[in-house]
């Protein structure tokens, strides 16, 4: 009856113990976010926006807050008192349209379009104070901090990029010929894994891995047609979204010798929104899917296929 959607997939969804996701959600009339426990199946009310992004939320490592746009300003608020905290708003004529949190919260990863020019914020979490990284006439999307490292990765202009925070390198990676629909970083922050659709019709959509440190690029293994993809906290195993019409899946992909199990069916009408992505003890994979008819979030377990993990290596050297 309700339109209901995670968010982004680079974005934290997830408790680290897979107890509770928050997620967005129109069930009250409007857009707001919610916080579901997953052992009781009850839903919490978290805020009370003029203007709630359902693109633009995130929970915070410390899984205490979670952060949200509404209107233009960038808000933190805690997921108990609910109070929350205005940290940035953007200028006049701006509207954000992308969010991420580095891993030591201290900095959101943010992108603001004004008409057809965009441009990429560093917002410092503490004050508000807006440092930007990277502007242009070309769409900007997709900001995920690198972790371990003062950089920010980021889709522009169908390729992708990468920014020093301070302002003194931005450059596009060398990426293998052919159209990228997904990329995201390796937990260790060392290397980039992306999506690749080769420019030949006849072959395969790949995943492959690249390092921005020595622009090395190597294929990691073919799959059936993803659509989307992302990996588990350990980066040992994939989930993807088929486009395919006639098998419309979803797959896990297991990195060391590059098979596939089929999940289920998402039955999506736009595959590149299932974004299916992994709890972070990879127990259970979470994807959006209309085939029942509004967007829905969908739940799968997977404990007896993919091996149990703990905290990414950059959670756990943070905490």
């Amino acid at each position: 009856n309700h339109t209901s959607a995670l968010p982004p997939h680079f974005a934290r969804a997830v408790s680290r113990k897979g107890n509770f996701l928050i997620y967005a959600s129109d069930a009250s009339g409007s857009m707001e976010a919610y916080r579901l426990d997953l052992k009781t199946g009850q839903s919490r009310l978290l805020t009370d926006a003029e203007n709630f992004d359902p693109a633009c939320f995130t929970l915070m490592a410390d899984e205490r807050s979670f952060c949200y746009l509404d209107s233009g300003r960038l808000y933190l608020s805690s997921l108990t008192s609910l109070r929350p905290r205005q940290v940035y708003q953007a200028p006049e004529g701006y509207q954000p349209t992308a969010l991420s949190i580095t891993d030591d919260e201290l900095s959101a990863a943010l992108v603001e379009r004004k008409g057809a020019h965009y441009r990429l914020q560093l917002v410092r979490m503490i004050d508000g104070m807006a440092t930007t990284l990277v502007e242009g006439d070309d769409e900007i999307s997709d900001p995920m901090p690198r972790p371990r490292r003062a950089s920010v990765l980021y889709r522009r202009a169908g390729g992708v990029w990468l920014a020093n925070v301070d302002g003194k390198q931005n450059y596009r990676l060398k990426l293998a010929d052919g159209q990228v629909t997904g990329a995201t970083w390796n937990p260790d922050g060392r290397t980039v894994l992306y999506l690749n659709v080769p420019p030949d019709p006849h072959k395969l959509r790949n995943i492959r891995e690249f390092t921005p440190d020595t622009n090395e690029d190597k294929a990691i293994s073919d799959t059936t047609q993803y659509a989307c993809f992302e990996r588990n906290a350990d980066g040992s195993v994939f989930v993807g979204a088929s486009g395919s019409k006639a098998s419309p899946h979803v797959l896990l992909l297991v990195r060391t010798v590059g098979r596939e199990f089929t999940l289920c069916e998402h039955r999506a009408s736009d595959p590149a929104k299932v974004s299916p992505i992994f709890s972070p003890n990879s127990r259970n994979v979470f994807f959006t899917s209309d085939q029942h008819g509004k967007p829905a979030i969908y739940r799968i377990a997977v404990d007896k296929l993919v091996e149990a993990t703990e905290e990414t290596p950059a959670a756990n050297e943070h905490k």
